[in-house]
């Protein structure tokens, strides 16, 4: 039964949420919200938060609204749960236009369509001509008690056996064809059934409902898997094969402290009953790659679901594009992990060949896609200069493309810092300035523009690390078009609350404006409601401001200044980043690369001759 929108949307509006899940559990104040344990899988401590209009467990996913919670706790049917609440709020359910009420006996003509077909085929797999299939599911490790519960069948050899029998059975051609079980011409004939000499796999929406099936061909012929086509019951792009199981494996009972499984995301029908046959959870997209309304079922069903991809160029480009579709929708509570499989392996081929421990390592090995975005975008040839620059430009894109902005900055610096530590971190790799005349007295470091160190500033004696990130910021204010080369260095710094917020805004309007003016730097921040604490920074109080932070000072000077105070709060990365500014010197030589590393060597240089003071 469909119900007009307008009348869900009341009947949440009307319904407290919070009350409807406080009758199943006790629910505890947490600000403005409800916190509880969640009621759909046990465990101690509690994960399970109600806001004004909606619920998620972080522990096992659980996600919806007052509809869904009366769904999943009491097994009501979607319009049973409607009704209920509708009588609770006093809201009359509305009639069924006559459009809705056809469609909806249309639809449920269709699915009558499908379980007769399902009866047939899975008799046919019993009989004599199923032999073939039966012996193919036996090769693949299949028991019993599996090729049943999938309810796995055989299509026969397509010679109109099937829609016969479904005529008899009272069903129309068109209604035959409008499941996808057949094909019509346009004179009304029928030009063959989908499915013969197929293995076939019933495919079910998350509740059950089953809305397709697909099909595996045995002996030679394309394609190989084949799956029903779109119709009034069924969408490939909103579908998961074994999505339904995975959700009663997640919302299960389970004892106290014990979290729910992880849920595995493969490429095919088979990888997905193989799991579920050794003990473990997963579903599959139907042959295309995962969509982004897949990715939101699967966030429904859990936090942080596992991509394992077939380990060949095909699985890694899969996994890649998946990655590519779930970027934008990434939250700091919604993220994936990803498995590398062995090449030439998938999920099935290792537990027929080893069993379930051969897998249980890559699972707890799994990855934050944070970290394997840098592996996943790899495309070979960063040997070359013009390489290197191609696959930073990569990570760079792929950061940006994440939605939530925190987030996006935490995968920009990990990714930023990879590629460092990968690329520029080798001692094979010496700058072609490493034979130019060396200071005397220092730690060997070339002497790259003598007029330029010359401009450093003394390194002053006292003041705390919180005073030397203020002066840091405000060089930043004063200079913000020194922000693209300094980004990756200020982002690694923790500042204090204020600095902190200045620093998001300002990598915000860097990322959004090509032109790096102060003076629009302070109208963004106005606008943000930050320019007190910009003020604030560039006061005189409680210390001077060193002179690299005033308007007129040169940018190559301000950039010294900046790196000057970078070297007293962040000695421990120093080195590292001298390294760095070397590598990058020696890959592409350029004006800011050799500003950057003469100001990181002559810090360094004055570091070590003490000039930093006693206590800095």
């Amino acid at each position: 039964m469909a119900f007009d929108p307008a009348f869900l949307d009341e009947l949440r509006a009307r319904t407290p949420l919070s009350q409807v899940i406080g009758r199943r559990t006790r629910l505890v104040r947490s600000g403005r919200n409800w916190k509880a344990c969640c009621p759909f899988h046990g465990e101690k401590s509690p994960s399970f938060y109600v806001y004004d209009d909606h619920y998620h467990c972080f522990g096992c996913g659980a996600h919806g609204d007052a509809i869904s919670f009366v769904m999943h706790s009491q097994g009501a049917s979607f319009v049973d749960a409607v009704k209920s609440l509708a009588a609770e709020a006093g809201l009359e359910v509305p009639e069924q236009a006559p459009r809705d009420r056809e469609a909806e006996e249309r639809r449920l003509g269709l699915a009558d369509v499908l379980a007769a077909a399902q009866t047939e085929y899975r008799r046919r797999l019993d009989t004599a001509e199923g032999a073939p299939a039966r012996e193919y599911l036996r090769r693949r490790g299949l028991s019993e008690g599996t090729i049943a519960g999938f309810g796995l069948g055989w299509s026969g050899d397509g010679r109109g056996g099937l829609v016969a029998l479904l005529e008899k059975a009272g069903f129309s051609r068109q209604m035959i064809a409008g499941s996808g079980l057949m094909r019509l011409g346009e004179d009304g004939s029928v030009r063959g059934e989908l499915f013969f000499n197929r293995v076939t796999f019933p495919i079910h929406d998350r509740r059950g409902v089953l809305t397709s099936f697909g099909g595996r061909l045995l002996g030679d012929g394309q394609p190989k898997y084949l799956n029903g086509p779109e119709t009034a019951l069924f969408s490939k792009r909103r579908t998961l094969f074994g999505l339904d199981r995975a959700l009663a494996a997640l919302r299960a009972p389970r004892p106290p402290g014990v979290r729910p499984p992880a849920l595995l995301v493969v490429e095919g029908y088979m990888d997905v009953i193989a799991l579920h046959q050794a003990g473990l959870v997963a579903v599959a997209p139907l042959g295309t790659a995962l969509t982004s309304e897949q990715i939101e079922l699967l966030w429904r069903a859990a936090a942080v679901p596992v991509l394992c991809f077939d380990g060949d160029a095909a699985g890694t480009r899969a996994a890649r594009r998946a990655v590519e579709v779930a970027l934008p929708l990434l939250t700091p509570e919604r993220s994936l992990r990803i498995i590398r499989l062995p090449p030439g392996e998938d999920p099935d081929s290792m537990l027929r060949a080893s069993g379930r421990a051969a897998f249980e390592p890559l699972l707890a090995a799994a990855s934050p896609v944070s970290e394997a975005l840098f592996d996943l975008l790899r495309e070979g040839g960063e040997d070359s200069a013009e390489g290197r620059a191609a696959f930073r430009a990569r990570l760079d894109a792929a950061a940006s493309a994440i939605g939530d902005r925190a987030l996006a900055q935490e995968v920009r610096s990990l990714l930023r810092d990879r590629f460092w530590t990968t690329f520029h971190k080798r001692s094979d790799r010496q700058p072609p300035v490493a034979s130019r005349p060396r200071r005397g007295g220092g730690r060997g470091d070339p002497d790259l523009a003598p007029a330029l160190i010359g401009t450093r500033p003394v390194m002053r004696p006292g003041g705390s690390d919180a005073e030397r990130l203020r002066a840091m910021t405000a060089i930043l204010l004063r200079h913000p078009s020194l922000l693209h080369d300094l980004e990756e260095a200020y982002a690694g710094l923790v500042l204090p609350e204020g600095l902190a917020r200045l620093r998001a805004a300002l990598f915000d309007w860097a990322a959004e404006t090509r032109e790096l003016d102060s003076h629009a730097l302070m109208d963004h921040l106005h606008s943000a409601g930050l320019a007190p604490v910009a003020t604030d920074v560039l006061a005189s109080s409680p210390y001077p401001l060193p002179s690299e932070a005033r308007e007129g000072a040169m940018p190559a000077e301000a950039a010294a200044g900046w790196w000057h105070f970078f070297a007293l709060v962040s000695r421990h990365r120093l080195d590292a980043e001298v390294d760095a500014a070397r590598a990058a010197m020696s890959a592409s030589f350029d004006a800011a690369s050799e500003r950057r590393l003469v100001a990181l060597c002559a810090a360094r240089e004055a570091l070590a001759r003490g000039e930093q003071g006693e206590d800095a």
